[in-house]
């Protein structure tokens, strides 16, 4: 019984998170977003997809041991993308607006530094962590090339009226930094490897609880 409660406990957690990185990415691809803050939403966007692939994605990893573990996470959120992206477009919104599965190689390269140092935690949290923190917002770029245009889908698909603190005040389109890239893999890499260290952790304190 309580290896079927510990199971339950950590596939409850795992579908937590997986389900809140998937409302996380669907902002990301808002049109009404982009085209209002621009570079600045690309930003806060992909430092928040970094952190709950990876906090999840170590949990998954560690809980399992088995190294693939996070791509198949990766996976779990694509697809829960692609299905919550086409209520989505039920609605009358853009179907094309990120919908790639910008997270499969950020989660092989975690798989890879884990069976690369023999499921070493301490390298897991430390490389692993790193990695994931650089290399996704460059390949949320890639795939930001390969979309839609965001100015001509706001153009094809009218913003709704917004009540008054909905309002932007005004495009924040580089006044703050050059580079958005160097910008999200920069604090991604940093904040990343604590959120490693968490999902490793998560681990623990899991099934310290269940055994209680």
């Amino acid at each position: 019984v309580m290896v079927w409660l510990r199971r339950c406990t950590h596939y409850l957690f795992i579908m937590v998170v997986a389900v809140n990185s998937t409302l996380l990415t669907i902002n990301a691809g808002d049109y009404i977003f982009y085209t209002d803050w621009a570079w600045t939403s690309y930003v806060v966007f992909s430092i928040s997809q970094t952190l709950m692939l990876v906090v999840g994605a170590t949990y998954y990893l560690t809980f399992t041991g088995v190294p693939g573990t996070a791509t198949y996470y990766c996976l779990i959120m694509t697809v829960y993308t692609w299905v919550a992206k086409g209520a989505w477009f039920a609605l009358g919104c853009p179907y094309d607006f990120i919908v790639t599965p910008v997270w499969l190689p950020s989660g092989m390269l975690l798989d890879l530094v884990y069976w690369a140092t023999k499921k070493n935690k301490h390298s897991l949290i430390l490389f692993g962590g790193v990695l994931v923190g650089m290399s996704l917002p460059l390949f949320n770029m890639v795939n930001l090339i390969t979309v839609a245009d965001p100015l001509e889908t706001a153009f094809k698909y009218p913003r709704p009226t917004l009540p008054p603190y909905m309002t932007p005040i005004e495009p924040q389109v580089g006044k703050f930094y050059n580079s958005p890239v160097a910008l999200g893999a920069g604090a991604g890499a940093v904040l990343s490897v604590t959120m490693a260290a968490l999902g490793c952790k998560l681990n623990t304190w899991t099934y310290r609880w269940m055994a209680a």
